[in-house]
């Protein structure tokens, strides 16, 4: 794990009362084992894997205490529930690229899309403070062939 992780959530514990806790711990650390988003029941199932005994309940309120102290991002994939962005320490300016026919979620920096976001706010009148983008799309492949072999990978992942 990232030590700024460690070193920013301990801060954070600290300034806020707050005491580390095994639970705690397991689930900041099946959180940042993966680069990919997650809802907060992907992760209970990944921090279940490490220690049977997490709850709910703390799953969701660890889940606001990284979003409190900048650790995790709410992100908005389309999808009617809440996910977690992990890595946007090493990517703050990164955006998403929503497949409309598999759900695959892919991560995009360009560098003309910051100047256009920056362009576009202050245009407006707006000290730009956050950018995020996502693009909903078909893939090409789905449309060409009417098969993708995310879809198929997808399909079978949650048939499991």
């Amino acid at each position: 794990m990232d030590p700024r992780v460690k070193d920013r959530l301990e801060a954070h514990l600290t300034n806020t009362g707050l005491r580390r806790t095994k639970q705690r711990e397991t689930i900041v650390e099946a959180a940042f084992a993966t680069d990919d988003h997650f809802n907060a029941e992907e992760l209970l199932e990944k921090a279940r894997k490490l220690d049977r005994t997490v709850s709910r309940a703390t799953v969701y309120r660890t889940l606001q205490l990284l979003v409190d102290c900048d650790l995790l991002r709410e992100v908005d994939l389309g999808r009617d529930q809440t996910y977690y962005d992990p890595n946007f320490l090493d990517k703050p300016q990164h955006n998403h690229l929503i497949c409309l026919d598999c759900d695959r979620v892919v991560e995009f920096e360009d560098e003309h899309s910051a100047v256009l976001h920056d362009c576009i706010t202050r245009r407006l009148g707006f000290q730009p403070q956050m950018k995020a983008m996502r693009i909903q799309a078909h893939c090409d492949e789905f449309a060409k062939t009417g098969q993708c072999k995310f879809k198929t990978e997808h399909d079978m992942a949650l048939a499991r």
